[in-house]
């Protein structure tokens, strides 16, 4: 549990470091036997990407660095609950673990909204959620407390 914690302090600083670009604060690691490999935090307007997200983007830099887009014993550490797009992004690289902070009951697609795993997949990585969770939450209500100029009890 601690190693997931190490890793998700890494996460929560590409969620700070997205923030500071004006983008929701997510961020990813992805690491292997405790090694990171790949990092991302969100650029979706910065990029102009609706695929820019935390994950894919720790996802394709670890790929490159392994050289093989499959990342079989490599885990996908997320600070919000990875939504259908970066959860099938990450079945199709197989991780072996994707590990979130917050859950996310607009777009989650691990716990949320879908039900992960689904029965006829080829790939089902092990799910793990709640790790930081306050922490993680808390970044994300601050942001949007502060972009919409509401309390974040209102969320």
């Amino acid at each position: 549990m601690k190693e997931f914690e190490k890793l998700m302090k890494l996460a929560l600083k590409q969620a700070h470091q997205a923030q500071a670009r004006g983008e929701v604060p997510v961020g990813a690691v992805v690491a292997c036997r405790g090694k990171v490999i790949g990092r991302g935090g969100n650029r979706l307007i910065q990029k102009n990407d609706p695929t820019a997200h935390a994950e894919i983007l720790a996802l394709r830099q670890a790929s490159r660095r392994m050289g093989n887009y499959r990342l079989a014993g490599c885990d996908l550490v997320v600070t919000l609950e990875p939504c259908a797009m970066c959860l099938g992004a990450a079945v199709q690289a197989r991780v072996s673990r994707i590990i979130f902070g917050a859950a996310d009951p607009k777009a989650g697609a691990v716990s949320s909204i879908l039900r992960f795993p689904f029965a006829k997949m080829n790939h089902r990585p092990e799910v793990r959620g709640g790790i930081l969770g306050l922490e993680c939450g808390q970044i994300l209500k601050d942001f949007f407390k502060i972009r919409r100029g509401r309390p974040s009890s209102e969320y």
